[in-house]
């Protein structure tokens, strides 16, 4: 990519790929994922099903580059992610220097494995947010989601730390059959643990998730009574906010994923490999490496952050659609593990020609719903990696 020209803080460049001229603006939100180690074997982590080929290849001065170069170019928001990063022994340093250049820091967290009086630390390295994941208020159920039979006591024992500290708490729920029963009662386990926030995510079928849909997969009728178990928690007067994310099997149209490819957010995995959304290394692309560009070249220069910039890539329906700035023709990873095809429209949106791929995966949820769980673990990871 060539013949760059600055706007300020925006750049206007002509995308080879489709001849369009794009103002693109620069990332907001920057996703450091410090390692892909977890004490957890969630069947539905986003993290790519051979993550053991993922190294943790990032040096303190990687990382610390990265950050510089990423404020330099106008990111705000730092989220600091795995894996587990706890794990990383250099987290308090990358904390302290982030809020050094006026990152706002956000750790999202099992809370499992974390070493002694690692919050505190925290703290006072300038971390603003935690976003804690508690699969259930039961604790039957996490040890059945997570598989692990510690992760119940840690994370009540790391919450109470967090709290203490002072530190703003959002809790996170990943949402499965396993648990989606359980919402009013995860709503107010969420408030005994004096949450600020809950988010309540019906996750994305991808990756592992997509390996285990069948088992994870909740009906509509389900999903309707969560969603009015939600509703009628915020009609009362609480302090607790909560967020409701719905899962696109059940929607008519796609949801606006990343708010548009390359527009919004920047991930980098532990081995630099840098990516506009967390999933799209299971595409086709060749994705630019952090210890081999500076961050302006990923965002700007490289082919992989450009492809889907812009509308003219997209084949029909998208391509005339009316809808088509909502939504940028919904998720790529998701139209490519589905169809095949990373260009076609996302098959959850029913004007999609492979919508019935979506329906049918629905209905298999319900035929096939006692299928063996794959948990998240190095040993599946080399298994599937071998089948690759």
């Amino acid at each position: 990519m060539k013949h760059l020209k600055e706007s300020g803080c925006n750049m206007s460049i002509n995308n080879k790929n489709n001849n369009e001229r794009l103002d693109i603006k620069p990332p907001l939100w920057v996703l450091l994922e410090l390692t892909h180690k977890c004490p957890l074997e969630c069947s539905y982590c986003y993290n790519q099903l051979d993550f053991v080929n993922t190294k943790d290849a990032m040096s303190k001065d990687d990382w610390f580059r990265v950050m510089d170069e990423s404020r330099e170019l106008g990111a705000v928001q730092l989220g600091i992610s795995g894996g587990e990063p706890l794990l990383n022994k250099d987290i308090v340093d990358i904390v302290q220097r982030a809020n050094d250049l006026k990152f706002y820091t956000n750790l999202i967290t099992s809370g499992v494995g974390a070493p002694k009086g690692i919050v505190k630390k925290l703290k006072d390295a300038g971390l603003k947010t935690v976003q804690l994941g508690i699969q259930s208020h039961d604790e039957n159920t996490m040890t059945l989601i997570t598989n692990n039979k510690n992760s119940y006591k840690e994370k009540m024992v790391f919450a109470k730390e967090v709290k203490d500290a002072g530190l703003q708490l959002i809790v996170n729920t990943c949402i499965t059959r396993q648990n989606i029963h359980q919402v009013g009662d995860i709503i107010e386990f969420a408030q005994s643990l004096d949450a600020d926030y809950l988010e309540i995510a019906n996750i994305q079928y991808y990756g592992w998730a997509l390996k285990n849909i069948n088992a994870l997969l909740p009906s509509q009728e389900q999903l309707n009574e969560a969603k009015a178990k939600v509703n009628e928690y915020r009609q009362k007067d609480d302090a607790m906010k909560v967020f409701l994310v719905v899962p696109d099997y059940f929607a008519e149209r796609p949801k606006a994923c990343m708010n548009g490819w390359g527009s919004t957010f920047l991930t980098i995995n532990p081995d630099g490999v840098a990516l506009p959304c967390n999933t799209a290394n299971t595409l086709p692309l060749d994705f630019p490496n952090v210890k081999e560009n500076s961050i302006k070249e990923v965002w700007y220069e490289s082919k992989a952050f450009n492809y889907f910039r812009g509308d003219s890539w997209m084949k029909e329906p998208c391509r005339t659609c009316d809808e088509r700035d909502k939504d940028f023709g919904g998720c790529r990873c998701q139209a490519f593990a589905l169809t095949g095809e990373m260009n076609a429209a996302d098959p959850v949106c029913s004007k999609s020609p492979d919508h019935a791929v979506v329906t049918q995966k629905i209905q298999d949820s319900i035929t096939y719903s006692d299928q063996k769980i794959f948990y998240r673990n190095r040993k599946n990871s080399i298994s599937f990696s071998e089948v690759r």
